[in-house]
């Protein structure tokens, strides 16, 4: 059986919600806190999280960016707010849908079930899909986080192989500084985009053949670095 989450403090909004997904033979679960919510959400399990944007403690905002960052459930933000401004941040952030309250209890519910659908879909097809990528005479290996060159095993921080990963699984495109620091360090990361240029530095002593003149991580002046097949 499915388990939702609802993190919402109108108290009768959330049983609602809850009556009517349990009659489809869902677990649910409801926290009214915005901080408890997120720990919640976090540190358990759950097949989906129904999510209100004005919480104490922890906007619905903060805990969608937050919960975007390390886990891919999905998120329907339910919500007073009606603005499209209020709609296009939260999507921004990674909710997946949207319902402006208040709402038809039978539509949340159809909704919901379509999104459990196509996410159970995905989670499908990326399973099928190989967990390692060879590109020349290097080997990424996703499903252990090994990276080979040369025919041997390197040495990786945490940070060098996602950005190695995101470079490679994205080939043949160029992509800034900016853009580099903003998708493997986060938005609210700390720092500045220098660091970057020290990761590819390292990233070529470690996949290059000849790191002094690169022939997969490319430099392209004045716009960033591409991995070039």
């Amino acid at each position: 059986m499915k388990k939702i989450l609802i993190i919402e403090d109108d108290q009768s909004i959330a049983e609602l919600q809850r009556d009517y997904l349990e009659i489809e033979e869902f677990i649910v679960e409801i926290e009214d806190d915005g901080e408890k919510g997120l720990q919640r959400a976090l540190n358990e399990h759950y097949d989906f999280i129904i999510l209100d944007l004005m919480l104490p403690k922890q906007s619905g905002f903060e805990i969608c960016r937050k919960l975007r960052k390390v886990k891919e459930t999905p998120i329907m933000i339910v919500s007073a707010k009606k603005e499209d401004f209020d709609k296009i941040r939260a999507l921004g952030l990674g909710a997946d849908d949207y319902m402006v309250k208040p709402f038809s209890p039978s539509e949340l519910v159809a909704r919901v079930k379509a999104h459990l659908a196509r996410y159970d879909r995905l989670i499908g097809t990326k399973q099928q899909e190989t967990r390692t990528v060879t590109i020349g005479h290097i080997k990424i290996d996703q499903e252990d986080h090994r990276i080979y060159a040369h025919g041997e095993e390197m040495i990786m921080t945490a940070k060098e192989y996602d950005l190695l990963v995101f470079l490679a699984t994205n080939p043949n495109r160029v992509f800034s500084k900016e853009q580099l620091f903003e998708k493997i360090w986060g938005f609210d990361a700390y720092g500045d985009t220098s660091t970057v240029t020290v990761h590819i530095r390292k990233l070529r002593e470690k996949v290059e053949l000849e790191p002094s003149n690169p022939r997969m991580i490319e430099t392209i002046w004045g716009a960033g670095y591409r991995f070039k097949l």
